[in-house]
Parts: C-alpha cells; sequence; structure tokens
C-alpha cells in the first residue's frame, strides 16, 4: 500500500464526489483501471467492500474504484458514490486537501491509452472512467461518445465541456437508444462501465449491434 495525499474534493452529483489524488512518485495508470484504497474507520460493512472489525469498534474497510482521470500526470482523480449508512464511501467523501488515503494498484486490463476512437456506455458512478477515457481520446484527436443510461449524470461540468469540445454525449432512460450508435462505431473501442445488471444489458445491446468485443468494469450487484 501507497500513501498518497488528498488534493482536492469536489461534489460532482447527487451524493457523489471526486477525489483528485497526488500521483505518488512511478506510479502510471491509464483511464478504465482501478485503485484499491483501505482505510480504517467506524461503522459496518457497505457494498464493494470487505471489513474487519477490531476490537475497538473501528472496521478496516477496502474499496475498489475506478480513475475518472485521462492520465495520472502530477495528479489522479477517483469518483465516489455513496450513500449514508455506507462506510468507506462517505468517510472518503469527507477527506479535505491534505489528508493521506492508502491505494493500492494501479489494477485491471480494461484501459484506455488513446489509441482510436471510443463509445462509453455508463451509469452511476461509472460516468467517471466515462469521462476520464472520452477526454483522453478527444485529446488525442479521436472521436468520442458517452452513453449515460439514467436521470441527471454526476460530472456533468466535464460532460458539457466533451459537448461543446466535439464529444458525442448522450443521457438516454433506456439503452435500446444506444444501438445506432453502437452499429455505426465499428471502428470504435466500446467499454462499459457499472453495476452487474447494468454491464449485462449493455452487453446485450452491444451485441445485438453486432459489436462483439466489448470491454466491461462490472461494479458488482447494486
Amino acid at each position: 500500500m501507497v500513501e498518497v495525499t488528498v488534493d482536492a474534493v469536489e461534489e460532482v452529483g447527487t451524493r457523489t464526489v471526486a477525489l483528485e489524488l497526488r500521483t505518488p512518485e512511478g506510479f502510471d495508470a491509464e483511464p478504465g483501471q482501478f485503485l484499491l484504497v483501505r482505510a480504517t474507520v467506524d461503522g459496518g460493512g457497505e457494498q464493494r467492500s470487505a471489513g474487519n472489525r477490531s476490537e475497538t469498534g473501528d472496521v478496516e474497510e477496502t474499496g475498489y474504484y475506478t480513475l475518472s482521470s485521462p492520465d495520472a500526470e502530477g495528479t489522479m482523480e477517483i469518483t465516489v458514490e455513496y450513500v449514508p449508512e455506507g462506510t468507506l464511501a462517505p468517510w472518503l467523501a469527507e477527506r479535505t486537501p491534505g489528508d493521506e488515503i492508502e491505494i493500492e494498484g494501479p489494477f485491471g486490463d480494461v484501459r484506455y491509452t488513446g489509441d482510436g476512437p471510443v463509445v462509453v456506455l455508463a451509469e452511476g458512478p461509472g460516468i467517471g472512467p466515462a469521462v476520464g477515457i472520452a477526454e483522453r481520446a478527444r485529446g488525442a484527436g479521436h472521436d468520442a461518445t458517452v452513453i449515460f443510461w439514467g436521470e441527471d449524470p454526476p460530472h456533468r461540468d466535464r460532460l458539457d465541456a466533451l459537448d461543446a469540445g466535439g464529444a458525442t454525449v448522450l443521457v438516454v432512460g433506456s439503452l435500446d437508444e444506444a444501438v445506432d450508435i453502437l452499429t455505426d462505431a465499428a471502428a470504435a473501442t466500446v467499454y462499459v462501465f457499472g453495476f452487474e445488471s447494468f454491464v449485462r444489458d449493455a452487453k446485450t445491446v452491444a451485441e445485438a449491434a453486432g459489436v462483439d468485443d466489448v470491454r466491461a468494469e462490472n461494479f458488482g450487484p447494486r
């Protein structure tokens, strides 16, 4: 584990924050990869974490959070969705600049290195890696499409900036609305980020559109 300093914490959506972390020396990661975060907090367990309770009542929690920045040069970002009854995620949301957290990684084969156009389907906190990948693609001069399933996506400001900069941004109520885009995106790499049921449905829609290679990160059950 490596201790990293929190540079900034920003509210980016309903019960969703973005933590900007100072990148440790020699560390490198690509958008789409994820970090393991560990902390000792007071409270019970939550989804996406596993805890061991100490005799004092504190719990050592670990959780996996996907990078939501286009790179890890100087600083990197994770997006954290939290619920009041959780432990690690609310604890992370309460951090302030100068605090330190422990991380390990990066992990995961789902990554984007700036090669070629992308289409990213996301829900919930999956919008974090979606905007990171799209920003990386646009910075490299490639087309980028972000399709968010749901209402009022986090990172609205970054989505608006992507849209203004030539990316395609869609907020949809049904993944069926993505079929035409996926059908026409033969040259693009397709990514999916979200919870278990969303990833399953997104893969089904992608396959129906003729997409054979879908790079997906499943956050587990919601």
